[in-house]
Parts: C-alpha cells; sequence; structure tokens
C-alpha cells in the first residue's frame, strides 16, 4: 500500500466539556476516493473543519503530504494542495459563471484585486478558466448568471473553483444534498470524472452514492472511526449496522 497523502492520528476536538472528535485515525491514500459516513451529529463536518483549518485540534495530528498541518490557516491549508467545498453552495450568486471561475483562478494567482478590465487581456487567466468550464460542462452557460441555474449546476461551479487550485486532495461535503435522483447521478458522474488522478474525501448521506464512487469508506460515530472498509465490507459490517444504518445497509 502507498504511502497516505492525507495520515490523521488520534485527532481530538472539544468545545467546552464536550468532545465532539474522540481520537481519529484515518488514511487518504494518493487517488483515492474515500467516504466518510455516519449519523448527524458523528461529527463528520467537525472533522472536515479540522482537515481544511477551519477549527484548530484539541490534541493530535493532521499531517498532510509530509506536512503537520492543524492549527493552520485555512489559506494555508489550501496553498499546501488541499481544497474544500461547503455544504451550503459557495459561490457568488449575481456574478456569471465564468466570473465565478474567474475569481477562484485569480485567487490562485495572488490577483483578486486587479481591474477587471486589465484581467480581461490576462490569456493565462481566461484560459485556465475556459478549461475549468469545460471539465465541469459549464461552457455553455458561461455568460449565465451563477444565482439563476438549477441547483446541480450551481455545485458543479463550486467544483470547478474548488479545482482551481489544481489541489492534491479535495473534500467534498454533502455533495448531492437537496438534490433529485436525475441531479445525483449528473453530479456523481462529475465528481467521478473530475478527481481522476487526485484524492478524494467525500462526506455523504446517500449510501447509492457512497457505495458507487468510494474505493474505500470510513464510519465515524460519536466522533470516533469505528470501521474502515470497500463498500463491500462495510455493507457487511455488523457493527456498521448496529451503530449506524441497521439493516439498510445490507439492502
Amino acid at each position: 500500500m502507498s504511502q497516505p497523502i492525507l495520515s490523521i492520528r488520534k485527532l481530538r476536538k472539544s468545545f467546552g466539556s464536550a468532545e465532539i472528535m474522540r481520537g481519529v485515525e484515518l488514511d487518504l491514500l494518493p487517488s483515492e476516493r474515500h467516504a466518510v459516513i455516519g449519523p448527524n451529529g458523528a461529527g463528520k463536518s467537525t472533522l472536515f473543519h479540522l482537515i481544511s483549518g477551519n477549527l484548530t485540534p484539541t490534541s493530535g495530528d493532521i499531517i498532510f503530504d509530509g506536512q503537520r498541518i492543524g492549527g493552520k490557516s485555512p489559506e494555508a491549508v489550501n496553498r499546501l494542495g488541499l481544497a474544500r467545498s461547503f455544504q451550503i453552495t459557495n459561490i457568488f450568486p449575481r456574478l456569471s459563471v465564468f466570473e465565478n471561475i474567474r475569481l477562484a483562478v485569480m485567487g490562485q494567482h495572488r490577483m483578486q484585486y486587479v481591474f477587471w478590465k486589465l484581467i480581461d487581456r490576462d490569456r493565462r487567466i481566461r484560459e485556465e478558466t475556459d478549461k475549468l468550464l469545460e471539465l465541469v460542462r459549464l461552457k455553455a452557460k458561461a455568460t449565465t448568471i451563477a444565482g439563476e441555474m438549477a441547483y446541480s449546476e450551481q455545485r458543479s461551479l463550486e467544483i470547478a473553483m474548488t479545482l482551481a487550485s489544481n489541489p492534491k486532495v479535495i473534500l467534498l461535503d454533502e455533495p448531492m444534498a437537496g438534490m433529485s435522483h436525475e441531479e445525483t447521478l449528473y453530479t456523481a458522474a462529475l465528481i467521478q470524472e473530475v478527481t481522476k488522478g487526485r484524492a478524494l474525501m467525500i462526506v455523504e448521506h446517500d449510501m447509492d452514492v457512497v457505495f458507487s464512487l468510494s474505493d474505500r469508506v470510513s464510519v465515524l460515530v460519536y466522533g470516533e472511526v469505528i470501521a474502515t472498509g470497500t463498500p463491500a465490507e462495510i455493507r457487511g459490517n455488523a457493527a456498521v449496522k448496529e451503530a449506524y444504518l441497521g439493516e439498510e445497509l445490507a439492502q
């Protein structure tokens, strides 16, 4: 087995007397798609906040690509090659699709405050933006106001903005939340396509998506990982059935 690109060891996070993370141990391998599942309140979003720098661990290690990142700022973590999308779509709804992606590309080149009339002349920025539009199948929507698009298209846009930093690791927090069945199928296929060659950690409640998309699955319950394995191993794990979804996992 190759060396993990992301390694979490004895990770703990407390808020006052409430311990949310209770010694989490987890590895993400290069180019692996790894799902984290668990009941509401299990600590999944807290785990993502800790990895991406939005929260500081109480104790334990988060090692990304050989560097300890626990306590680093989100900007510092992102510069090292880790990008995250959130449960709530995080776009600029009054800007066009092209402008949203261009802002993300500009941010990676430290050009957020350049006048837009000048940036229009920057061939590199335009080419990178166009490539991302093509990658997430939004080229035909380039001039559409982002807030006027369907929800699944807004999520595709957010994925493009996440990819603007050319990350080694992508964290996606419930990307299919609120989608119809057709939108879910479309977005799952898109995620599978755009994450080729990258490591993906995904929090998702749709078990069909989890089992079809993931190479491995970890089950988080009350701040502890109770099982990690292939989708087939997790589906047949008696402890997982009892602690999380009961017999639903066996269906």
